[in-house]
């Protein structure tokens, strides 16, 4: 019984962990190598190396495939995957053309108001 509940404990925690892998690399797939540079972070290469390895590491661990330090090796690509969302991603701005949810450019308010 306790076995059956840490083994989906851990499938659980292996599934959010993939999940943020792979948000994070479908993520940075969107993003330009140009915008990494002018954040001032590591290359997109870089990143595209590290969460690639992190999403294959924990599919891995997901698929239960017999890796030496399976659950370490997880904590480390779940890490790989949240500096990349909250470091990262922020600093690069929003992707994609239209900048945000409003979409084109923004304008001034008018400083005469009215009609």
């Amino acid at each position: 019984m306790v076995r059956t509940i840490q083994v989906l404990l851990f499938l659980a925690f292996y599934l959010v962990i993939f999940g943020l892998s792979a948000w994070a690399l479908i993520d940075l797939s969107r993003r330009s190598a140009g915008a990494f540079v002018s954040a001032g972070k590591r290359t997109k290469q870089f990143w595209t190396w590290i969460l690639v390895a992190a999403s294959a590491i924990s599919l891995a661990a997901l698929l239960q495939v017999p890796l030496p330090f399976i659950g370490f090796l997880t904590i480390l690509c779940a890490v790989a995957a949240i500096v990349y969302l909250v470091d990262v991603k922020p600093a690069l701005g929003p992707a994609g053309r239209g900048g945000g949810r409003g979409g084109g450019p923004r304008r001034p308010p008018s400083s005469t108001g009215g009609w």
